[in-house]
């Protein structure tokens, strides 16, 4: 049975339910057709972290952005 997680930041750029559910699709398609998995026992679980909880280059999520609108 695969098992994949897939975590995304949340807030404004947070994907939308339709995304999500695309994401869901693709994936479990994805390991049907590569892995001959079957899709019925495929677990595709979206995770979504606030901003200040995810760090990148030494800062939240949060001040990336604002950095890169500013810039």
């Amino acid at each position: 049975m695969p098992y994949v997680n897939i975590k995304v930041t949340g807030g404004n750029e947070a994907p939308t339910a339709g995304q999500k559910a695309a994401l869901i699709k693709g994936v479990t398609e994805l390991l049907s057709g590569v892995l001959g998995k079957n899709p019925a026992t495929t677990v595709v679980v979206i995770d979504e972290v606030a901003q200040d909880n995810w760090g990148l280059g030494g800062m939240s999520v949060t001040e990336v952005r604002q950095r890169n609108r500013k810039a």
